[in-house]
């Protein structure tokens, strides 16, 4: 019986992970350049804290948590979200003790039972950024701006960054009031979740992915026609923000997040190259979240991306990204100790230089077979005779042009030789 990896959980294999290393590297260094420091929160939490934060009646708690009981009879679930866990981390450890605004960010994976969708799986990589403590317009067009200027940074052209209000506290009821009361005539036409949206969570009403579902929510009212004065300023401040930046958005009034915490601004940044899944990244404010964890009312502002869908969406734009780690150096032995060559590998590995070697029993030709596979620029040739000499003789791959070189000055003579004004040179 064949043992395979549970459905919608892929395995990233070293063919594809020099795509994976060149945008985590991207991520991280756009994180450092906007200020934000990495947060590492546990793989699993208390149950609690997904049912307090995200809210019962969404798909997230109700259908979607891998949860379980701990040997101590303690609920449990696995990360099924990212803000969450980073706003418990911030209260538990009083990070905001330093001051405010905190601003943190993660790469993580997230876990959710749902249908595996073009992008997103069961288990998926995500690239969260989370500003707590800043309650003014500016904080959300700077988080944003994080976001969109990643994805341009990586060669995306065709998105668009689409962006509403949600309401808070103040207007949020009466325009709830008002969206049950247009969606009742239709609710024998619903569908079942929807039907079950509109008694516990009726803003999901609006995200239903279902074409006549959708066609009803397009002749819904609008919650940016019943946002509270300050909601409007907040939503209006974050435009002219976003404007003097040069950020491109769209006001799109349908935008629901599918997660309870969310007030006021909100956005999403759709791709035009994928289908109905078609969410590269989402986020927006939270001001009541802390509250809900059990801490002192903390404002914050963040977003989550889905790094397996960015990279998709950067393979159909034909973004081209960094391919396997080269390796620099292979070495080849015929008829010398391994011991010997084993020494080699590793003052050349302790000096910074990529270094494989040939530990099994094969003749020469297959191991610069070896070589070629891998990628190596040089094979270096050790045998018997050379050791005796004290020199190794240096391939280059890609010419088949070689020489000779003492041992004790391989570590320079190749640094030198990888450089990348090195590389290609003819060698005598």
């Amino acid at each position: 019986m064949t043992v395979n990896a549970p459905r919608g959980m892929p395995d990233i294999l070293p063919g594809e992970i020099g795509r994976w290393h060149a945008v985590e590297a991207r991520v991280r260094d756009f994180a450092r350049r906007f200020g934000y420091r990495e947060i590492r929160t546990p793989a699993v939490e208390h149950t609690e804290v997904f049912q307090r934060a995200v809210g019962s009646g969404t798909d997230i708690v109700d259908k979607e948590m891998y949860t379980f009981t701990d040997r101590g009879g303690r609920s449990l679930s696995l990360r099924a979200e990212g803000t969450a866990p980073v706003l418990r981390a911030f209260l538990e450890h009083n990070l905001g003790a330093g001051g405010l605004p905190v601003k943190l960010y993660y790469i993580c994976p997230i876990f959710r039972y749902d249908r595996p969708q073009a992008g997103r799986y069961r288990q998926h990589t995500q690239f969260g950024a989370e500003c707590i403590g800043a309650a003014e317009p500016a904080a959300d067009a700077d988080v944003l701006s994080l976001a969109v200027r990643l994805v341009q940074s990586l060669g995306l052209v065709r998105f668009e960054v689409h962006l509403s209000s949600v309401g808070d506290e103040v207007c949020r009821p009466g325009y709830t009031a008002v969206l049950r009361e247009y969606y009742r005539p239709h609710l024998a036409d619903l569908c079942e979740d929807c039907r079950r949206r509109f008694e516990v969570a009726p803003l999901r009403l609006l995200d239903c992915k279902r074409e006549h579902d959708r066609r009803i929510a397009r002749q819904a009212p609008r919650m940016l026609d019943h946002l509270c004065d300050p909601c409007r300023a907040h939503l209006n401040g974050v435009r002219a923000h976003l404007d003097a930046m040069g950020v491109a958005y769209t006001i799109d009034p349908l935008i629901v997040r599918g997660l309870d915490y969310y007030t006021r601004t909100a956005w999403e940044a759709v791709s035009e190259t994928l289908g109905a899944q078609n969410v590269i990244f989402g986020g927006g404010r939270y001001d009541g979240l802390a509250g809900q964890l059990g801490g002192r009312p903390t404002p914050g502002v963040g977003f989550g991306m889905g790094l397996e869908r960015l990279l998709l969406v950067l393979e159909q734009e034909g973004v081209a990204l960094g391919g396997d780690p080269a390796l620099d150096v292979y070495i080849a032995t015929a008829g010398a100790d391994a011991t010997r060559a084993l020494q080699l590998a590793d003052r050349l590995r302790r000096a910074g230089i990529a270094t494989d070697l040939e530990v099994t029993a094969r003749g020469l030709r297959a191991q610069l077979k070896q070589a070629d596979r891998l990628g190596a620029r040089f094979a270096l040739l050790l045998g018997e005779d050379e050791i005796r000499r004290g020199v190794a003789t240096i391939r280059e791959m890609a010419t088949g042009a070689q020489d000779e070189a003492p041992l004790d000055a391989l570590p320079d003579v190749l640094a030198a030789r990888l450089r990348p004004e090195a590389i290609g040179k003819a060698r005598g």
